[in-house]
């Protein structure tokens, strides 16, 4: 068992970057000894110039009342430590994004705001660098927009970031210093302040570069987050080309990502407008393509197209089917915590409606439920001996990876395999085929197969009807799957995660198989008209 919980450490930790360890003992050690109190003031207050960004959903519900994460809480006197609905809820309160939801006025906002001043002194989370870096950015848009100068404020904002250039999360890296890099700009602007310009430069360069890959995709390849950061690059644009002070020197940069970030969102996205539910993603939480496309418009950006590529998706359509596949890695590599063991995993949807779907993320908890929601088990993929193909755990961990390697990528056919199961002696390969509106999927199992239960999972949307007749699946009455090479199939009840908090019955097929499954799908009655298979040859992200 010790041997056990040592291998788990050190195959999470030699994944890391020095930096990363180093902060962690630092700011552990810091945090303990120091107790350092910020009572700087600002020299200047400039209130910005901004175009009208993406409204947020009501999350304040009037008379102290909040929602986030579909759950909802009214104070007598605001808590702004309100911890019983879990971290992730106390970071939204503390976000204060509601500031710039529809409805809320002007003299409602102010008074939160001097509400969270008041409470100052007894601030928990909301004085970690993640919710001060969002918070940051809301105060600003909302007193430039407003054009409220309150020097109370602007002290307690100005202090809030110097007490952020003291913490900076070079201890996480990935999103969370993107977004330090992206509020200390806001602040820089807002003061006029070079000290946290030239911070925030440097890390926007650098992380921008790394994080934004060739195609586009943010490199944690989940589309809810591509979809927070790409909100985050557009508003600093908007920052940047509005207001004259530096001019305009990170402008170029800003609009280069936004528009790769575009494009590949483009892409990505279903025509219904929703996003494939792939790592940790889920409903209700960022701005949808739509917002972001109109938003990225009114600023003067276009998307700019390269296909998908090295993030390790590819997508598949026509007018009748659209299939998203992953064959990529767990990435990055040293902060994998918003990844999800599911290699080689593929989501589908049939006439803009979600048939074959990830089961989604319902909580940031580290419990069981935050555990199952990773695991292979709940993913579109194989699992063998129920183990799971990356070794996740503690919520956001990930200890020994699966290794994806792609044999074959073209317009038709996708073929590729990993290795998460090289403890048993086996590789599992895929290898998926899309034409005419007929969709194939084959599993096989190389290496050392003898008596090693595989597993092949599917989860269904929980609109979706299905009706079994030994190996043949209706589903919907207008699709039809049918298996071959498989021993046995079955049907259980899964909780499908359709947003935060919010779990719904659906079901899910597993077929076991021994060395090779076959999967054909197409519309239920085996025939596409001609004319419709010349009007749906199939195209290829």
């Amino acid at each position: 068992m010790f041997s056990e919980k040592i291998s788990l450490y050190y195959n999470t930790l030699k994944q890391v970057k020095p930096t990363q360890l180093y902060h962690q003992v630092y700011y552990r050690l810091k945090n303990r000894f120091r107790n350092k109190s910020y009572t700087g003031t600002p020299k200047q207050v400039v209130p910005l110039k901004l175009q009208k960004g993406i409204i947020y959903p009501n999350s304040f519900l009037g008379q102290n009342s909040f929602s986030f994460l579909n759950l909802e809480k009214q104070f007598m006197t605001i808590d702004w430590n309100f911890d019983q609905y879990g971290k992730l809820w106390t970071y939204n309160l503390n976000y204060f994004e509601f500031l710039h939801q529809e409805n809320i006025t002007v003299k409602e906002g102010l008074r939160l705001i001097q509400n969270y001043i008041s409470f100052a002194e007894d601030l928990k989370d909301g004085l970690e660098p993640y919710p001060i870096s969002l918070r940051g950015i809301n105060w600003i848009k909302f007193l430039s927009e407003n054009k409220i100068e309150k020097n109370e404020i602007d002290v307690f904002l100005y202090r809030d970031y110097q007490r952020l250039v003291d913490n900076l999360e070079y201890h996480l890296l990935a999103n969370h210093l993107l977004e330090n890099g992206f509020s200390l700009l806001f602040g820089a602007y807002y003061f006029q302040d070079i000290g946290l310009y030239e911070k925030a430069k440097s890390i926007l360069i650098q992380e921008l570069k790394e994080q934004v890959l060739e195609d586009g995709a943010h490199y944690e390849l989940s589309p809810m987050y591509h979809q927070i950061i790409l909100h985050r690059v557009l508003d600093c644009y908007n920052l940047v080309k509005n207001n004259s002070w530096k001019r305009g020197e990170l402008l170029s940069l800003l609009k280069e990502k936004a528009e790769l970030m575009l494009g590949w969102l483009n892409e990505i996205s279903f025509r219904n407008g929703e996003i494939p539910k792939l790592n940790d993603a889920a409903n209700e939480i960022a701005p949808t393509t739509k917002e972001l496309l109109s938003y990225a418009e009114d600023l003067g950006l276009k998307p700019v197209m390269k296909g998908l590529s090295d993030s390790g998706y590819r997508k598949f359509g026509d007018d009748y089917f659209e299939i998203v596949a992953d064959v990529g890695q767990i990435a990055p590599s040293y902060q994998p915590g918003h990844s999800h063991a599911d290699s080689l995993q593929f989501v589908m949807n049939y006439k803009n409606k979600p048939i074959v779907v990830d089961t989604g993320i319902s909580t940031y908890e580290k419990n069981d439920r935050r555990q199952l929601e990773r695991s292979t088990i709940s993913h579109n993929t194989v699992t063998i001996k129920e183990q799971n193909s990356s070794n996740v755990w503690g919520g956001f961990r990930i200890a020994q990876r699966a290794r994806v390697s792609l044999w074959k990528s073209t317009e038709t056919e996708l073929v590729a395999s990993h290795n998460g199961y090289r403890n048993l002696g086996v590789t599992h390969k895929r290898s998926i085929q899309y034409t005419s509106g007929i969709f194939r999927v084959e599993d096989q199992l190389l290496g050392n197969i003898e008596n090693l239960p595989a597993e092949g999972h599917l989860h269904f949307h929980p609109d979706v009807d299905i009706q079994i007749n030994k190996q043949t699946i209706l589903i919907n009455e207008n699709l039809k799957l049918e298996f071959s090479g498989i021993n046995d199939l079955q049907v259980e009840e899964y909780q499908f995660a359709e947003a935060f908090n919010k779990l719904q019955p659906a079901k899910k097929i597993i077929y076991r198989f021994t060395h090779k499954a076959e999967l054909l799908c197409q519309v239920a009655n085996t025939m596409i008209s001609a004319a419709d298979r010349i009007k749906t040859d199939a195209t290829f992200g």
